[in-house]
C-alpha cells in the first residue's frame, strides 16, 4: 500500500503514532477543528471524494460522441471527399455530423445536469466535531483532523484512526474480501496499516456493530483504498433495461454488417467506382444504426427521473427507472408502508399485564442512556416516560446487534449498578431466571412463563409491538459483555400502537391492479403482522415465520415465496433468501428496506428502494429513494417507469422496422439499378431529418393500456417486427422505383429526389402508427411529437425547390409524383396498422380504447 500524504511532514504517520502526539501530528484538538480552519483546509486538500471529475465528465461525453466509430467514419469520408474535388459532400457531411453530436451533446447534458441536482438531495453526510460541537456535515467536506463518530449502519465517510470504540465491528469484505465483520479496537501503540489493522477504518467500509469516535486523517484521493472504493460504487450491475439495449444494439450491429457487406461485394461485382461504393456503403450504415439512441434513452429517462422526484422520489441510476416500471412484486416490512411510523407508547406492564410504573422507569434509562442508533421505539420511550429521580451515571454498553436482538447499558443510580436489558420478548426472556410482580421476585417456571407469553400474545392480536424490559444488579468491572446478560429478572412489557396509514389499502388495490404485488417481510411477530395486514386487505390466510422458512430448501421457498404474501419474525438474511427465490421464478423484484443489514437485500433486488431517513449503508445500496415510505409516491414512480419504457420502445421500433425496410430497398436498389439509389449525402441528411423528428419522442404521449401491467424486454419480439414490419417499407419502396423508372420515366437526378421524398415521408409518418398499440386514430401524440414530425416531411419536400437543391442532387418532380406520394402513404400506413395489430394485439389488451396517459415536460 502505498503512503498517503497528510497534512504534517512526510515522517509522521497518523495511523502508526500515539494516541498522545496524534492530535499534534494532525494539528487537531479533542474539540475538533475549527470552522475556520476546517474551510482552510478543504481548499488544501479538496473535497473528500474519490472522483472529482465534475466538469471533465461532461469533456468525456463530448470525446465520447466525437469518438463514435460511425462519427469518426464520416468524418473520414468528408475528409476523402474533400480531398478527391467533392467539397459540397464534404461540407454536408461535416455539417450534419456536428450537428448531430452537437444536438445528441445538448439534451444528454441537460439531462444528467437535471439527475444531478436530484442526487444532491441524497447527499451522505457523517457526525463531525467542529468548535466543540457534534454536528451532521455533508460527507464531501471532511478533512483531515476531524473528529467523526460512527454508530452501526454507518458509512465509514473517510480513512480515519480510532480513539474510542465500543464493541465495533466493520463490514469490509469489499476490501479484504472476508465475508465476516471485522472487529476493531482503539490501541495505544498500533502495529500495521492495511486493511486489517485493528485500529484503522477505511472509506468504502461500513459499520455493521457497536459505536465509535475516530480521528481522520485523510481523505478524497488520498485514501488508501479510495481507488478500490470508487470502482466499487461507480458501477452497479446491469440492469434488465440496459442487458435489453446491449442486446438491441447486438442485433443491429449484426443487421448493419451483412447489408454492408452485401452492398461493397456487389460494387466490386459491377465494378462501380470505389470510393463511391465505399461511401454508399457507410451511409447505409449510418441510415441503419439508430445514432441516436442514447441520446433519446438518457433524455427519456432523465425526464422520467425529473417527474417522480415530484412525487419525492430520488432515482439515482437513471437505467434503475425502467425496471421500476418493470417491477412485478415489492417486499416491504409493515413499518412506514403500512403503518404510520408514528410510534407511540401504548402500555407499560408487568410481565403479568398490570400496569407497572417500573417497567417505564427502566426502559426511559435503557433508552436515554444508549448511544447506538435511536429507533422510533426509543423516541416514544423518551417522549412518554418521565426522568426518573436522583443522580443516574452510565458505566457501560452492551450495544444492539441482530443475533442478540436486544440492547443493554449499565448505570448506577443510588448507589446501585444495575445492567438493564430491552429487546424482543423471546430474546431477552431467554435471559430471564425470575419476574418482578408488585415489587417482589418469582421464580420464571413453566407456569409463569405460559401467563407471560400469553401477556405477549395478547398485545400482538391487537397490533401492538412489544418489548421486554430486564433487569439485574451487577458488580463493578471494568467491561461488560453480552455474557453478563444472564440470570436476569424480567421486569415487563413496553407495548407500542403505531396506526394503519389513512388510504394505504387502496394504495395496495391500486399496485394490485396494475400488476405489482406487495409482499410483507416482518420482524414483527406473527400476531402483530397477522393484525395490521387484515387491516389493509393483504392476504392473511397463510402466514410464513422465518423458523418454517428455515425448514425449506431454495426450490420449495420459491413455490412458497410465489404464493405467500405475509411473513412474519424473518431476519434479514431470510429476507436475502425470499428475494433470490422469487427472482429464479421470473419476478422482477423491487425491495423496500431502510436497515443496516438490508443492504444485501437491495444489492439482491431488481430494483433496490430506501427511503431519505434510511441508514447510510441501505440508502447507498439503493436505487431509488423516497422521500418517504408512501405508497402512493411509489405507485407514481412505477407508472413513469412504464412511460419511460414505452417511449423508449417506440424508438427501437422505429429504428428496426422502418429504417430497416428502407435501408434493405437500397441495398437490393444497389445491386439492379446502373446507378446508386441514392446519394451518400442524401442518405445522410434523409437519416439527420428523420432522426430530428423523433426527438421528442421522450415528451410523447402513453396510452394508458401500456401502463397497466409490467413491461419486459422481448430482443423476440423487436427482431419480428423489424421483419414483419420493415418489409412492407421495402414493398412501398419498390413500388416507388416502379412508379419514377416506368411511369415517369424519371433520371437518375429525379429518381434520387423522389425516393427521398417518398422514403422521409413514409418513416416518419409511420411513426404515428407505431407509437401505439391501439388505434392510431384514438391515441392522440404529443403536440411536440406532432410538430416534429410534420416539420420532417415539410422540410423533405420543400427542400427539393430551395437554392440548396443543386448542391444536394435534388431536381423538381412533376406534380404527377405527388398523387402517387399521396396514395402510397395512405396506403402504406393503412397497411403498417393491420400488420401492427398482429404484433402488438397483446400489448395493446382487451377493453375500451385507451386513454392517453400525459407526460409533462
Amino acid at each position: 500500500m502505498s503512503e498517503t500524504p497528510h497534512p504534517t511532514e512526510p515522517a509522521a504517520d497518523p495511523r502508526l503514532a500515539s494516541l498522545e502526539s496524534l492530535f499534534e501530528l494532525l494539528n487537531s484538538t479533542s474539540n475538533g477543528l475549527a470552522d475556520a480552519e476546517s474551510r482552510r483546509r478543504l481548499s488544501t486538500y479538496g473535497p473528500n471524494e474519490t472522483r472529482t471529475d465534475g466538469r471533465t465528465r461532461y469533456i468525456r461525453t463530448l470525446l465520447g460522441l466525437l469518438g463514435d466509430p460511425l462519427v469518426l467514419m464520416l468524418l473520414a469520408a468528408a475528409v476523402i471527399s474533400g480531398t478527391l474535388g467533392d467539397p459540397v459532400g464534404a461540407t454536408i457531411i461535416l455539417v450534419m455530423v456536428l450537428l448531430s453530436v452537437a444536438l445528441n451533446f445538448a439534451l444528454s447534458y441537460r439531462s444528467q445536469r437535471a439527475s444531478e441536482r436530484l442526487r444532491a438531495e441524497i447527499a451522505p453526510t457523517a457526525s463531525v466535531c467542529r468548535d466543540g460541537t457534534w454536528r451532521e456535515v455533508p460527507r464531501r467536506e471532511l478533512v483531515p483532523g476531524d473528529l467523526i463518530r460512527l454508530a452501526a449502519g454507518d458509512r465509514i465517510p473517510a480513512d480515519a484512526r480510532l480513539l474510542e470504540t465500543r464493541d465495533l465491528h466493520v463490514q469490509q469484505s469489499a476490501l479484504t474480501g472476508e465475508s465476516l465483520p471485522a472487529q476493531k479496537l482503539a490501541c495505544e501503540r498500533p502495529q500495521g496499516t492495511d486493511a486489517d489493522a485493528q485500529h484503522l477504518v477505511f472509506l468504502g467500509t461500513s459499520v455493521v456493530a457497536g459505536t465509535a469516535t475516530a480521528i481522520v486523517f485523510a481523505t478524497g484521493r488520498d485514501t488508501a483504498f479510495g481507488d478500490v472504493a470508487a470502482r466499487l460504487s461507480e458501477r452497479p450491475p446491469p440492469t434488465e433495461f440496459e442487458r435489453g439495449l446491449a442486446g438491441f444494439a447486438r442485433l443491429i450491429m449484426r443487421t448493419v454488417f451483412a447489408l454492408v457487406l452485401v452492398v461493397v461485394l456487389a460494387g466490386i461485382v459491377l465494378h462501380r467506382p470505389m470510393l463511391q461504393t465505399l461511401l454508399f456503403a457507410l451511409a447505409l450504415a449510418v441510415g441503419l444504426t439508430p445514432e441516436f439512441m442514447p441520446m433519446i434513452t438518457t433524455v427519456t429517462l432523465a425526464r422520467g427521473a425529473v417527474r417522480m422526484a415530484r412525487h419525492r422520489v430520488v432515482v439515482k441510476h437513471l437505467a434503475a427507472i425502467e425496471d421500476f416500471g418493470s417491477m412485478t412484486v415489492l417486499l416491504s416490512d409493515k413499518t412506514g408502508t403500512l403503518t404510520r411510523s408514528e410510534t407511540n407508547v401504548a402500555a407499560m406492564t408487568d410481565p403479568l399485564g398490570a400496569p407497572s410504573g417500573h417497567t417505564g422507569f427502566l426502559a426511559r434509562l435503557n433508552s436515554a442512556f444508549q448511544s447506538g442508533i435511536h429507533s422510533p421505539l426509543d423516541e416514544a420511550i423518551l417522549k412518554r416516560c418521565a426522568l426518573p429521580p436522583g443522580a443516574v451515571r452510565k458505566i457501560d454498553e452492551i450495544p444492539f446487534d441482530f443475533e442478540r436482538r436486544r440492547l443493554g447499558v449499565v448505570i448506577e443510580h443510588d448507589g446501585e449498578i444495575l445492567l438493564i436489558a430491552k429487546g424482543a420478548p423471546e430474546s431477552v426472556l431467554a435471559q430471564c431466571t425470575q419476574y418482578e410482580k408488585d415489587g417482589a421476585l418469582h421464580p420464571l417456571d413453566t407456569g409463569a412463563s405460559a401467563a407471560i407469553k400469553r401477556t405477549c400474545d395478547a398485545f400482538g392480536r391487537q397490533g401492538q409491538r412489544a418489548l421486554a424490559i430486564a433487569w439485574r444488579k451487577v458488580e463493578r468491572q471494568p467491561r461488560y459483555t453480552a455474557a453478563d446478560e444472564a440470570g436476569m429478572v424480567l421486569a415487563g412489557f413496553v407495548a407500542f400502537a403505531d396506526p394503519v396509514l389513512p388510504g394505504v389499502a387502496d394504495s395496495l388495490a391500486t399496485l394490485a391492479r396494475d400488476g405489482v404485488t406487495v409482499k410483507i417481510l416482518s420482524g414483527d411477530n406473527e400476531l402483530v403482522v397477522r393484525h395490521v395486514c387484515e387491516e389493509v386487505g393483504l392476504d392473511t390466510r397463510e402466514v410464513f415465520t422465518g423458523a418454517q422458512l428455515d425448514a425449506l430448501d431454495q426450490d420449495a421457498l420459491s413455490a412458497m415465496a410465489a404464493r405467500v404474501s405475509v411473513f412474519a419474525r424473518v431476519s434479514p438474511a431470510q429476507k436475502h433468501r425470499i428475494v433470490l427465490a422469487l427472482k429464479s421464478r421470473g419476478a422482477v423484484v423491487g425491495f423496500l428496506g431502510d436497515g443496516i443489514n438490508d443492504a444485501p437485500s437491495l444489492h439482491a433486488a431488481d430494483v433496490g428502494i430506501s427511503v431519505m431517513n434510511a441508514v447510510d449503508v441501505a440508502r447507498d445500496a439503493a436505487d431509488i429513494v423516497l422521500g418517504e415510505r408512501d405508497l402512493g409516491a411509489l405507485h407514481a414512480g412505477v407508472i413513469e417507469g412504464r412511460i419511460a419504457f414505452a417511449n423508449v420502445t417506440k424508438y427501437l421500433l422505429m429504428g428496426t422496422s422502418s429504417n430497416f425496410g428502407n435501408m434493405l430497398s437500397m441495398a437490393v436498389a444497389a445491386l439492379v439499378l446502373p446507378f446508386l439509389p441514392m446519394l451518400p449525402t442524401q442518405i445522410l441528411l434523409n437519416n439527420f431529418l428523420y432522426d430530428l423528428a423523433q426527438i421528442t419522442i421522450p415528451g410523447d404521449n402513453v396510452d394508458a393500456s401500456q401502463l397497466a401491467a409490467p413491461r419486459r424486454w422481448s430482443i423476440g419480439l423487436i427482431r419480428r417486427f423489424m421483419l414483419g414490419v420493415g418489409p412492407i417499407s421495402s414493398l412501398y419502396d419498390f413500388l416507388t422505383f416502379y412508379a419514377l423508372l416506368v411511369w415517369l420515366h424519371a433520371s437518375p437526378a429525379e429518381f434520387h429526389t423522389g425516393w427521398f421524398v417518398e422514403s422521409l415521408a413514409t418513416q416518419t409518418l409511420v411513426l404515428f402508427v407505431i407509437r401505439t398499440a391501439g388505434n392510431p386514430l384514438r391515441s392522440r401524440p404529443s403536440n411536440g411529437l406532432i410538430a416534429s414530425v410534420v416539420a420532417a416531411v415539410v422540410v423533405g419536400l420543400v427542400i427539393p425547390a430551395t437554392p440548396l437543391a443543386a448542391d444536394l442532387g435534388f431536381v423538381p418532380l412533376p406534380p404527377a409524383f405527388f398523387v402517387f406520394l399521396l396514395a402510397a402513404t395512405a396506403t402504406y400506413l393503412v397497411l403498417v396498422e393491420l400488420v401492427k395489430r398482429r404484433f402488438m394485439g397483446g400489448v395493446a389488451g382487451a377493453g375500451p380504447a385507451p386513454v392517453p396517459a400525459k407526460s409533462p415536460a
